[in-house]
């Protein structure tokens, strides 16, 4: 089922989000809906928050980026209770976007690779070191779990740059090409 995308100015976007106990019984119908979800809205990454749902929980599809970068066909993974131990040393800055920020792009910086524990929707535990474009999508996934969006990432010239469009996402004056969900 496609959900509504909750955007900026909602409160379960700044909550931190709450484990996934062992026996949720939705769990697999919640990852389906928010891999078809994610689809929908033309998105790489989505966490449970963003579909209004205080999990830690993030689903992960790269598989839009395999033409231009192979080692992703067929990359679609959900991370449940993921938690980022270690950060990299080096750095890059990448334009990122955010389905709950529409029209909103700028460029974070964020450490190149990370080392990330979480399981499968099977219980399976995993923990690995992962690189590029999908350690900058976990980032932005795991902040949204603490509550946390990309702009808070921004230097105070550019928040406040962007503070008119983040006012008008939280007052509903809004649209996307994907269903959403806004304060009022």
């Amino acid at each position: 089922m496609i959900l509504p995308i909750y955007t900026y100015g909602l409160s379960v976007l700044r909550k931190e989000a709450e484990e996934v106990p062992a026996d949720f019984s939705e769990l697999e119908t919640l990852v389906q809906d928010m891999f078809d979800t994610l689809a929908k809205s033309e998105g790489v990454g989505l966490a449970a928050p963003q579909i209004g749902r205080s999990l830690r929980l993030v689903v992960v599809d790269l598989d839009v980026l395999a033409e231009d970068e192979p080692q992703y066909a067929g990359f679609r993974k959900a991370y449940v209770n993921p938690e980022i131990k270690e950060y990299g040393r080096q750095q890059d800055t990448y334009d990122e976007g955010c389905l709950s920020l529409p029209g909103i792009n700028e460029k974070v910086k964020r450490p190149t690779s990370i080392r990330i524990a979480w399981k499968d929707v099977d219980g399976t535990e995993h923990d690995e070191w992962v690189e590029g474009f999908l350690a900058r999508v976990l980032q932005h996934e795991c902040d949204h779990l603490d509550g946390k969006v990309f702009t808070d990432r921004l230097s105070p010239l550019r928040k406040q740059m962007v503070k008119k469009k983040l006012l008008a996402i939280s007052k509903g004056k809004v649209s996307a090409a994907y269903k959403i969900k806004t304060s009022h």
